[in-house]
Order: C-alpha cells, then structure tokens, then sequence
C-alpha cells in the first residue's frame, strides 16, 4: 500500500489494471502509459480538478489518488455527466465504472417516456440516488456478456426490465427481455436495438434517433484518437472474427453523429465521416486478411 500524496497532486498507484477509464472520461489529465495509466499533466484550478477528480471517482479500483483534503471536495452531484443532447434524449456517462466490466463505461439515457441505461456500472448509491431525481430507470440493456456487472442490483433497486441477447444470455439469466436473431427491434420511439454479433455471440448495439444518430457500441467498435481511426479489433473479439466484420458493415450506412463504447475513447462524426470511417476500418481489415 503506498501512502496517500502530501500535496494535491495526483498519482496511479499499483492497483492500475489499465482498463482507460480515466484517460477516456479525462483526456486532459490522464494518459495511457506502458501497460498502465500515468498522469499526463496535474490539473490546475478548480474545474481542472474537478474533472480529475470525478475521473478518481470512476476508476474501478481506486489506482488515482490526491491528498486527503482535495478528495473530500470531490463533487457528489458529478455523476451521470452530460455528454451530448439528442431530439431523442439526452445522453449521460455514468461514471462509477466497475472492475466487474474491466472499467466498460455505462451510459444514460434520460427520456420523458422513460430512461434508459446501457451496461451498468458498479453499485453506487449517490448515483442511484442521482438518477432516481433524473427520472429513475425504465429499462436496462446489456450490449453482450462482458459488461453485465451489478445488473441484477441496478434492476432491484429500480424495478426495471433488462434486455440481453440470447447469445449472451447465460451471462444474465434473470434477465426480462430476452432479443432473438438478427432482426432490429424497438425498444421505444426512436430507441432500435441492432443485433451485432461477433465480439461475443450476443453482442448488441443500440441506436438512439431516426436521424444523425448515436450509437452506443459497447465492445463491438470504438475509436482510437490516437491514430484518429474506428477500431473493430481482432485481437479483443472473443467468438467470431468473420461473423464481427459483418456486422461492422450492417452500421456503415447509418447516419452516426456519435459513437459511445464500452472502451476506447467516444468520438463526434460530421455527415457522412461515420460511413467513411467504417470503409477505412473495412479496407484496413482486409488488407490485413
């Protein structure tokens, strides 16, 4: 166990397992290293803070510390953080990333007709809290089998139905609502569950909005800002590889305005940039193959 910094300076310490969860929610800060997180730069002023702070908060198992003092000033209102706004709803990360899920982001949906959580995060109860006064939850959906975590408590608490496909159904067997084969279904107006498997036999995608959409990827695609390029990457798929870059190609004429994974970093498309990008990924797939 390392001692706690004596100033307010931020550090990773040994827990790091390297999941991203900081240096996506806080590029500004926070930076992937060599097999680890590292501080890329210390924040200065109080909203630099406050962000490194909340990016604290996240991570999945407590590897960011600060001095004592400066933590306790970390916001408890900071959680669901807007994202971006849609005709269809507005968009929220959630934060409170857990281990359960290597650190995958879970997002909110806030609805007049209901909310909706993709993937959860750990069990907290100043977010449970913090939803409830946003409207509580109408619906979980779990994009594949990996980023289940707490689902079974997030449902309890909120007295909602979860979606799971059935080609990951093993991985939450209490699970409501159960999505068969390929077919896209609605979830509600202007919410479209769009089976994508490959990364995981039931891997799902869901689409929010008619037009310039946002698409809530989970493992399936991401973005790497680094090489400013969609990655749909063999390495980290854990069924069928071929079966994956089908379903890549099922997304490419959408009208995407943003991508939201479960890892890697979110990323803000102008017309027709999404169907592009997802011919560069193509083509770069098979000069590979």
């Amino acid at each position: 166990m390392t001692d706690a910094p004596a100033s307010d300076e931020f550090r990773i310490n040994e827990r790091c397992i390297d999941c991203g969860t900081c240096w996506t929610f806080d590029p500004d800060h926070f930076a992937a290293g060599a097999g680890t997180a590292v501080v890329a730069h210390q924040p200065r002023g109080a909203s630099s803070q406050r962000q490194a702070l909340l990016a604290l908060q996240a991570c999945p198992v407590a590897a960011i510390e600060t001095s004592r003092a400066l933590q306790r000033t970390t916001p408890a209102d900071g959680f669901p953080s807007w994202i971006c706004s849609h005709a269809a709803g507005e968009v929220f990360y959630c934060g409170w990333a857990s281990q359960r899920s290597f650190g995958a982001r879970s997002w909110l949906i806030q609805r007049a007709d209901g909310n909706v959580m993709v993937d959860v995060p750990r069990w907290s109860a100043p977010l449970a809290r913090r939803i409830q006064a946003m409207g509580g939850l109408a619906q979980i959906v779990l994009t594949h089998r990996d980023d289940v975590a707490e689902h079974q408590r997030w449902a309890q608490a909120f007295a909602c139905e979860r979606w799971i496909h059935r080609g990951d159904a093993d991985a939450a067997p209490s699970a409501e609502q159960v999505l068969e084969g390929l077919e896209p279904l609605e979830l509600a107006p202007q919410i479209e569950l769009l089976p994508t498997p490959g990364h995981t036999p039931g891997s799902l995608c869901l689409l929010l909005g008619d037009q310039r959409r946002v698409l809530f990827s989970g493992d399936h695609v991401w973005w790497n800002r680094d090489q400013d390029v969609l990655v749909c990457s063999e390495r980290y798929c854990w069924w069928d590889f071929n079966v994956q870059i089908r379903s890549l190609q099922r997304l490419q004429p959408l009208d995407v305005a943003w991508l939201l994974p479960g890892h890697g970093h979110r990323q803000h498309f102008q017309p027709g940039a999404w169907t592009e990008a997802v011919k560069q990924t193509l083509t770069w797939i098979q000069a590979q193959h």
